[in-house]
């Protein structure tokens, strides 16, 4: 009879226990399993981002994966350029739900012209500006007062639309060498064809951000621009456009940037959280 009991209470019990699992919410799941879940809400939407060129890798290889697995209903398409090209294209009517600007410059003029949610604009990531020779370079550059003897070609972004150039040309002349080395500067239409003219030795040198030299081993830093050369920080602002298409996957992708998990894989690259 004392088995019976035994056995009608071990049955008792494990009936509360499956009533109670089935009754638990999503998010005890999500604690099971190390909050890896993916949410299913935003089916069928699309998040449309336009992103200076110097952030390409990370979101190529990281940061819209990972999204892209939490919320595997949404599709991310990215467009990367030079931060003045994307500026341009999103006031010619260029599909985009997010801008990520490698300077304020280009997100400032957007928000003049009433594009973006300015409430949503985020002073979000900071960058070095940096002096690089292709990776087997014997070059004698070891400052950027060197690049006054440089006789072959200076790689910069075209300093008109590109914010990595503009800050070049703001290094150079506080330094006081841009006319000694305007007539050898070879200009990029972003970032990465910058990167790319070291790397393939067209250039002899070039100016970059620390990110992008990270990137590959195909080019080597010679050193940091100084400190009282730069008198503009190297920001990278993001926002949502005010009329977004996908509204709720819009604010899912900002959100999404601003999680830690999102923060670490931005240091990985290179990148420093602008608090």
């Amino acid at each position: 009879m004392k088995s019976m009991k035994k056995l009608l209470l071990v049955a008792i019990v494990l009936a509360v226990v499956v009533v109670s699992i089935g009754s638990c919410s999503a998010g005890f799941f999500d604690f099971l399993s190390g909050g890896n879940s993916t949410d299913t809400s935003l089916d069928g939407q699309e998040v449309n981002l336009a992103a200076a060129a110097s952030l390409k890798n990370v979101f190529d290889d990281k940061l819209i994966p990972m999204f892209e697995k939490q919320y595997p209903g949404v599709k991310v398409t990215p467009t990367y350029a030079s931060s003045g090209d994307l500026q341009t294209q999103i006031e010619n009517g260029l599909e985009t739900d997010v801008f990520m600007s490698a300077a304020n410059k280009q997100m400032n003029a957007l928000v003049d012209k009433g594009i973006i949610d300015n409430s949503t604009n985020l002073q979000f990531l900071e960058n070095k500006v940096v002096l690089i020779v292709p990776a087997d370079s014997n070059s004698n550059i070891s400052s950027f007062d060197d690049l006054k003897n440089v006789e072959g070609n200076i790689a910069i972004g075209d300093p008109e639309s590109v914010p990595a150039g503009q800050y070049a040309k703001e290094v150079l002349n506080n330094t006081g060498i841009w006319d000694d080395v305007e007539s050898k500067l070879s200009l990029g239409t972003d970032v990465t064809a910058v990167l790319n003219q070291v790397a393939q030795g067209s250039a002899e040198c070039g100016i970059v951000y620390a990110t992008d030299a990270k990137s590959t081993d195909d080019v080597k830093v010679i050193c940091e621009a100084p400190e009282d050369a730069l008198k503009t920080p190297v920001i990278y602002p993001v926002a949502s456009i005010k009329d977004t298409n996908d509204t709720d996957a819009t604010k899912a992708f900002m959100d999404f940037l601003q999680t830690k998990e999102a923060k670490d894989v931005f240091v990985e690259y290179g990148f420093t959280i602008h608090e």
